[in-house]
């Protein structure tokens, strides 16, 4: 596509252009306007006609079928119009009383092979004071897109006709950063954070704000700080012109009120050694409180100095009013990957129940540096497990000799519990990289003090190698052959075997990762021009100095080494030969585009790797489960498995889904709601985490969904991919179309009639 092209069109034959404005009345009670219910974050309804007496009496009322569309966005709701990705990355407009559609905004193809909006999170709403201009913020392929939000047309006055490139306010970014997450929205401010990626020496995550009506850079706030800002004396000297990472990949809270934006920053990278990165490396693993209005600093508190197990935070900050001491203060909580949840004095960033430095072991491969202490909060207790014992390997799914397999490597292996450094033989990490809480994982009800946090225990076997040796043996995934099509035991989740040679796939990846954003998946031209050509026409030591140097409007990858680039010109010379889809894991391509050392900085011993080891089914059940805390005492109030697996066999007891994909919602109705992995809905009573009510679902959920009211009807929208389909009887509203079996799509339930 040209740089200025689009599609989008509204269905006059179904509805009126006077009809879309007539639906788009807002309530903002009773919408789903922004990301996670609301600028807090809270996945909190106020709405309270679905309660624990009527919830029972739930059906289905209207489906859309996503098609391809993202399998992550979580939808929006604002009067009578919701907001999804469908359709190749499409954003779409639907009426949210009957799911009709009212139009379609394609984004091209660009996006990493995904196309749109593929992948993202979700969106942002934005309205002027007068509600006459009213916009829709979306990214896609290394933009930041102002969408009307009743024609689905690019707002003209919005830095280049409707899109913003998200290279700018970033050093060291020859490539847009997006995150997947969409930001937040503040006043006439987005604030956006980053995705620099995870190999050594990547591009800084610094924080940027734009102005809504023109995308101009409002402020950036720099997270590996600069010679006189504060945190700097915490890593090695003018570590900010080379060191990476440090970024907000997760989900910003708002206090609008008091205009604080808190920030969940995630580590430096690479994530797992740190032997270029000597200190604690502020402001990597915090809690980042700034003003919303200007970036000026405000508070923050360093959840783990000098991460090396990849337990940065992602879910969202949480805000709520207690009673502590005698006195009614206005928190926020902060739920990390390592189990813990930090309870803060919202405004001046003082923990409200102590955090003790304690020490912690000391990694021994060479060139490393380690803390001494690490933070452990008192209260309130971890809502995961921090320690793998004997007694917890799971052993009900595995076959003989693959319990015998891993009854020996357990036993050799270091288990001394949370904050263990990986080390050169196998390392138990619990919650592991991919444990505790992520993206989607917490809520709260904040008048009523109560936080709920969804985590996963979900172990990583780790093992340090030097650079250039493989790290297939902790590359994780493995499924037991008990619960695996055609028993394949102890093989991982990604083969390798057969399709294109590797240089091929490499230059594959190399093309999706920085090219295909400006040339297209098909290398024939989007912003920039074709290519697919390019090594015939110019030769591939011409090619070789137009990507290390730039040439024109074509930026220069002065970092991308030279096993890159080979790899990136034998595809482009037989881009036939690799089509979409036959790249390689992006762990796998990291060391090959990861720059050298600037000159007179001491470089480690190597840069050592490995894999992230993830098992999810060698410790005992639950895998994942959803706990509230009252903090007004500092106590769980329950804690109730997310879901449940029913490969485990039989059982009156749920065990949790082993990788959950979706988040949870919390009403006024005194409900906590979601759908999990195995197709199944299920209703929590707020105060006892009791099971209330269940039934089938058409599919698997993803993303948070929304609950909205349209002329006094309460909806809750899901978000579905995946499962068998809707059970034979199933009602639907008249004229709905059941959702087949595996496909994606958008199902929203209410109460009958």
């Amino acid at each position: 596509m040209k740089a200025r092209s689009f599609r989008s069109f509204v269905a006059i034959s179904a509805v009126s252009a006077a009809a879309i404005a007539a639906t788009s009345t807002q309530h903002p009670d009773t919408d789903w306007r922004d990301y996670l219910g609301g600028p807090d974050s809270a996945h909190y309804s106020p709405l309270k006609q679905i309660d624990v007496s009527n919830v029972s009496k739930l059906e289905p009322v209207w489906t859309y079928p996503a098609g391809d569309g993202s399998s992550t966005f979580c939808p929006l709701v604002v009067g009578n119009i919701a907001y999804v990705s469908a359709n190749r990355g499409a954003l779409v407009a639907l009426n949210a009383t009957t799911g009709k559609e009212l139009w379609e905004h394609s984004f091209g193809s660009g996006g990493g092979g995904r196309g749109g909006i593929a992948g993202q999170r979700g969106a942002n709403y934005w309205e002027s004071a007068d509600g006459k201009d009213r916009r829709i913020f979306v990214t896609s392929a290394g933009y930041l897109w102002a969408l009307d939000a009743l024609s689905g047309k690019p707002v003209d006055s919005f830095a280049d006709h409707g899109k913003l490139d998200l290279k700018i306010g970033i050093d060291r970014a020859p490539i847009p950063l997006v995150s997947r997450t969409p930001g937040r929205i503040f006043e006439n401010l987005i604030i956006l954070g980053s995705f620099p990626g995870e190999g050594y020496l990547a591009p800084p995550g610094d924080l940027r704000a734009f102005d809504v009506r023109t995308g101009k850079l409002a402020w950036v706030f720099h997270t590996i700080p600069h010679p006189g800002e504060l945190g700097y004396d915490t890593w090695p000297k003018d570590a900010y012109k080379y060191m990476g990472g440090v970024d907000v990949w997760g989900e910003i809270t708002l206090d609008e009120k008091r205009g604080i934006a808190y920030f969940p920053v995630s580590s430096a990278k690479y994530e797992l050694y740190g032997g270029d990165r000597p200190g604690n490396n502020l402001f990597a693993d915090s809690l980042l409180a700034l003003d919303a209005r200007t970036g000026k600093y405000l508070w923050h508190f360093q959840t783990v100095h000098h991460d090396i197990w990849d337990y940065d935070p992602a879910a969202a900050p949480q805000l709520a009013t207690v009673k502590h001491d005698g006195k009614t203060v206005d928190v926020v909580a902060l739920a990390s990957k390592n189990g813990f949840l930090y309870v803060f004095d919202r405004v001046t960033g003082k923990p409200l129940w102590p955090i003790e430095e304690r020490p912690v072991p000391k990694s021994e491969v060479p060139g490393e540096w380690t803390s001494p202490t690490q933070p452990f909060p008192t209260m309130p207790a971890p809502f995961a497990r921090q320690r793998m014992t004997e007694k917890d390997l799971y052993t009900a799914f595995m076959t003989p000799d693959e319990k015998a397999h891993w009854q020996e490597r357990f036993a050799n292996a270091d288990k001394r519990g949370l904050f263990t450094p990986p080390g050169l033989t196998d390392t138990i990490s619990i919650p592991g990289v991919n444990g505790g809480a992520f993206y989607w994982n917490s809520g709260a009800d904040a008048a009523q003090g109560i936080v709920f946090v969804e985590s996963k225990d979900f172990p990583s076997i780790l093992k340090l190698v030097k650079a250039g040796e493989p790290t297939s043996e902790n590359s994780g995934g493995t499924i037991p052959s008990r619960i695996q099509p055609g028993g394949r035991g102890r093989g991982g989740f990604f083969g390798m075997a057969g399709g294109p040679p590797m240089p091929l796939r490499f230059g594959r990846t190399v093309y999706e990762g920085s090219c295909q954003v400006c040339h297209g998946p098909d290398l024939k031209g989007d912003r920039g021009p074709e290519v697919d050509d390019a090594v015939k026409r110019l030769g591939a030591d011409a090619v070789r100095n137009i990507v290390k140097n730039g040439r024109g409007a074509m930026p220069a990858f002065p970092t991308m080494n030279a096993a890159a680039i080979s790899d990136l010109i034998q595809f482009l010379d037989n881009s036939d030969q690799a089509p979409p889809g036959t790249g390689v894991p992006g762990n796998m391509l990291m060391e090959r585009l990861e720059p050298d050392y600037p000159e007179g900085v001491k470089p480690p011993p190597s840069r050592y790797k490995t894999g992230y080891g993830q098992e999810g089914y060698i410790i005992t059940p639950p895998w994942s489960t959803i706990t509230a805390y009252d903090l007004n005492t500092g106590q769980m109030m329950w804690q109730t498995p997310y879901g449940d697996t029913p490969q485990a066999g039989p059982g009156d007891k749920l065990r949790g889904n082993v990788t959950p994909r979706s988040g949870f919602v919390v009403t006024a109705g005194g409900l906590v709601l979601f759908a999990d992995n195995q197709s199944k809905f299920y209703a929590l009573d707020e105060k006892t985490g009791k099971v209330v009510y269940s039934r089938n679902m058409p599919n698997s959920a993803v993303g948070v969904p929304a609950v909205y009211e349209v002329n006094g009807r309460e909806y809750i929208l899901f978000a579905l991919i995946g499962g068998p389909g809707f059970p034979a009887g199933a009602r639907m509203a008249p004229g709905g179309v059941n959702p087949p079996a595996g496909e994606k799509s958008y199902v929203a339930f209410a109460l009958p009639q």
